[in-house]
């Protein structure tokens, strides 16, 4: 619809959003490839019969999961705001659903209305393979991960800095300054989760911060290393991207965020399998 930004009968909808990215080229619409942004939008141009374009709160790269990603869009119709949720998941394809919808202000936006976004990076440490969690996390088991030595890596990190080491080139922000709020490491049976919460995230960051992790968790890399890695911003120290299968974005914060917590809290599973790793360990001889 042209020119829907002047109808003063508009309506903003904001949407919390799940996908699982093994098969998107991300979140960013892209020429002549699959991504979240195309297909949500695609599916709400074929209710309205014209198209909008829809906000989100970060872009996750390719292969990357969203358990609370948020977004907004405008329109003008009947529909009430409240049924979008169902409208959508009839429509969308099954590795993406809405988990809520709500009407916000015209002045509210799920990107630079945002405080913080969190992500969150899983490991399966075991030697056995298994299928059901290799979607959603980093199959390492080449040699034993300290989780304990991971989150004193980690927590230098708290504050406002310049992450230029984590910054893959391609990106268009002007400035690599953020502000990381809160980190932790911790090992659940043969999983490790990382999760990092801060203001706002450079192009590829935790990917590249956890590829240097490991090589501290490994004991290949010394922690003031690791440190003086980044302060220093020597990108080219900064060799490995972890794989995205392991990373989802975990949620957004926003101040009066009309969701009640159930909808976008801590709603990726976490993996905490706990097998025979001796038994395993003999059968993978």
């Amino acid at each position: 619809m042209d020119n829907l930004k002047q109808q003063p009968n508009r309506k903003r909808v904001a949407l919390v959003i799940q996908y699982q990215g093994s098969r998107f080229h991300g979140w960013q619409r892209q020429p002549n490839q699959r991504t979240v942004q195309e297909v949500i939008e695609s599916s709400i141009a074929e209710v309205l019969g014209y198209h909008t374009p829809i906000h989100g709160a970060g872009r996750t790269d390719a292969g990357v999961h969203a358990a609370a990603q948020v977004a907004h869009f405008d329109y003008i119709s009947p529909i009430p705001p409240q049924r979008w949720v169902e409208i959508l998941n009839q429509r969308l394809p099954d590795d993406i659903l809405i988990r809520g919808c709500a009407e916000v202000s015209l002045t509210w936006h799920a990107r630079f209305s945002a405080l913080w976004r969190r992500y969150r990076y899983s490991f399966y440490t075991d030697k056995c393979p298994n299928l059901f969690v290799r979607p959603f996390s980093w199959h390492y088991y080449y040699e034993p991960l300290d989780a304990e030595l991971m989150q004193k890596a980690l927590t230098p990190l708290l504050g406002r800095h310049h992450l230029a080491a984590f910054r893959r080139a391609g990106s268009h922000r002007h400035h690599s300054w953020v502000e990381v709020q809160e980190t932790r490491c911790y090992r659940q049976g043969q999983f490790i989760h990382l999760e990092i919460q801060a203001n706002g995230f450079l192009y590829g960051m935790v990917r590249l911060l956890v590829g240097l992790l490991v090589e501290v968790g490994s004991g290949k890399r010394s922690l003031t290393n690791f440190t003086e890695i980044w302060q220093n911003q020597r990108r080219e120290q900064v060799k490995y991207s972890a794989p995205a299968k392991g990373l989802c974005l975990l949620r957004v914060g926003y101040p009066n965020f009309p969701f009640p917590s159930w909808v976008w809290f801590d709603t990726q599973p976490l993996f905490v399998f706990t097998g025979n790793r001796e038994k395993c360990s003999e059968v993978m001889k």
